[in-house]
């Protein structure tokens, strides 16, 4: 009971200078553009600051709820300048953003678009 309560999963997407987070559970989608840049000529997260805050507005503006929203099981992915797989730097740099952001787990995700089913099991499996 209280896991289904907790249970709360968003999927993150990433693309030059935007965000892009879905809230599974109340199917509610928020793309954030960022007025500072962060992704630079070589990085997709290029500067991790402005990143960071932009990814937590979107994820507190992807929940109806304004009083208690637990931690959310994120799922990310990177949407642009991933070709030929991202180095572990990226990797560990994109796992940081989210948890930087208020996640309590994270999936850096490289592969299909995920549907929200998708999304689900790997937030419950990982």
């Amino acid at each position: 009971m209280l896991t289904k309560l907790f249970f709360n999963p968003y999927y993150v997407k990433i693309y030059k200078n935007k965000f892009v987070v879905k809230n599974i559970i109340e199917n509610n989608e928020v793309s954030l553009i960022a007025a500072q840049p962060f992704t630079t000529s070589r990085l997709l997260v290029g500067e991790f600051i402005e990143a960071e805050k932009l990814l937590t507005k979107a994820l507190k503006l992807a929940s109806k709820q304004k009083w208690f929203r637990p931690s959310p099981a994120v799922v990310i992915q990177a949407m642009e300048m991933a070709e030929g797989g991202l180095s572990g730097i990226e990797l560990r740099a994109i796992r940081e953003l989210a948890f930087g952001a208020g996640a309590r787990k994270v999936i850096v995700w490289e592969g299909n678009i995920l549907s929200n089913e998708e999304v689900i099991k790997k937030a419950k499996n990982t």
